[in-house]
Parts: structure tokens; C-alpha cells; sequence
């Protein structure tokens, strides 16, 4: 026997549906903080001691910075201050300083030093 084939129906077009968007989670209730402390008045940051040390500079220092005792950071204020002023940083290189007749016997002797060098170099001039 011979058994006729339904012709097979075509499916609809339908619109595509748009996918859900994934869902987020939903935002946990801020709690109310309990009653704050009233805040304190920040004071001014105290320096630590070993920093505000008066220290004597060496004879080739004492050029540069004067020879009254003063602390590591002022007298790394007073050789940056005799940087920009005689304008020895290098010009293409900023961080390389081009040293003088005054700053040679503190570095070492070199024509040139780097920035990062100055800190260093001063701790063998400051007793």
C-alpha cells in the first residue's frame, strides 16, 4: 500500500524574541551607621627625630650649605636650592645634575651625578 506523504508544513515566521537580561541582583538595604564619634582634629604630622637632627656638615659641604649644624632635610633643601640657582640639572636629561667646582668634592669628584644620588652622597658629609 501505498501511503501518501503529508507535505510538511512550514513554520511561521515570528519575530525574534529578545532575550531577558540577565537579572541583578537587587541592592542589599544600607544600614543606618550608629551615631558617629565626633571626629578628631587631625594635628600636624610630627617628624621623626632622626631627621630633624641638627648635624654638622664636612668642610666640603660647609660651601654649599653654610657651617651651622642643620638637619638632613635642610640640607638637602639648601643643595637643590644651589641646583636650580646656578641651573646645573642637565638639560636633556633632568635627572642628572651637572656638578660644579663647589658640588664636585661632595659627589665624588664626578662631573655628573643623578638626582637620586644627592640624599646618599650627603650622609657622608653630615656627622
Amino acid at each position: 500500500m501505498a501511503t501518501k506523504k503529508k507535505p510538511a508544513k512550514k513554520a511561521a515566521k515570528k519575530p525574534a524574541a529578545k532575550k531577558p537580561a540577565a537579572k541583578k541582583p537587587a541592592k542589599k538595604a544600607a544600614k543606618k551607621p550608629a551615631a558617629k564619634k565626633p571626629a578628631k582634629k587631625k594635628s600636624a604630622r610630627k617628624p621623626n627625630a632622626a631627621f630633624m637632627k641638627a648635624l654638622t656638615p664636612s668642610a666640603d659641604l660647609a660651601a654649599v650649605v653654610g657651617n651651622k649644624p642643620l638637619a638632613r632635610t635642610e640640607a638637602v633643601k639648601k643643595i637643590w636650592a644651589h641646583i636650580k640657582a646656578n641651573k646645573l640639572q642637565d638639560s636633556k636629561n633632568r635627572r642628572m645634575i651637572n656638578n660644579d667646582a663647589k658640588l664636585k668634592p661632595i659627589f665624588g669628584g664626578k662631573a655628573q651625578v643623578s638626582m637620586f644620588d644627592v640624599a646618599k652622597a650627603l650622609a657622608k658629609h653630615l656627622k
